[in-house]
């Protein structure tokens, strides 16, 4: 009998991983990601802005951004929120629109409790066309989790001093 045939390698389509551990709680995390007003805050590399962002958080519910890179070029993007539950989970479609966009990949963000306090998202993009596609986004992403944590900061530090007042 001849050996069994392991799956070609040709056919797996390249995956980016980022765990990050965030100073904030797990709620607060999630409100960032998934309300507008804080992911136009966030939720594009350095030196980019996000005008537009919207969309109906639930499963089955669409959303859309615009992103603008620093020449005001307009990058529109969008997809479809998979499964949504509040504080743990986002699996979400993502896709450039317009010319050369590309394929559509998912993208999972699980958030737990950070050993050392605070949370831990564990990002997870599937689907790319190509190492080089997948390692743009990793320096994209990395870029936005760096801003993400600014924000983060920024929100528990107004909330400090409401609560004083």
């Amino acid at each position: 009998m001849p050996p069994k045939k392991s799956p070609s390698k040709r056919n797996v389509k390249p995956k980016l991983t980022i765990v990050r551990d965030f100073a904030a709680p797990r709620a607060l995390v999630f409100a960032a990601w998934t309300q507008p007003e804080h992911l136009k805050q966030w939720s594009a590399p350095h030196g980019f802005k996000i005008p537009v962002s919207e969309g109906e958080l639930r499963a089955g519910g669409c959303w859309r951004a615009v992103m603008v890179m620093p020449d005001g070029t307009k990058l529109p993007l969008g997809g479809t929120y998979r499964k949504v539950v509040d504080n743990k989970l986002l699996v979400q479609t993502h896709q450039w629109a317009g010319p050369g966009a590309g394929s559509e990949t998912v993208v999972t963000v699980r958030f737990a409790d950070a050993p050392d306090g605070g949370t831990r998202i564990t990002f997870e993009q599937t689907g790319f066309d190509s190492a080089d596609s997948r390692d743009g986004h990793s320096g994209g992403w990395n870029q936005c989790f760096e801003r993400l944590e600014a924000l983060l900061a920024k929100l528990q530090k107004g909330q400090r001093r409401v609560r004083r007042k």
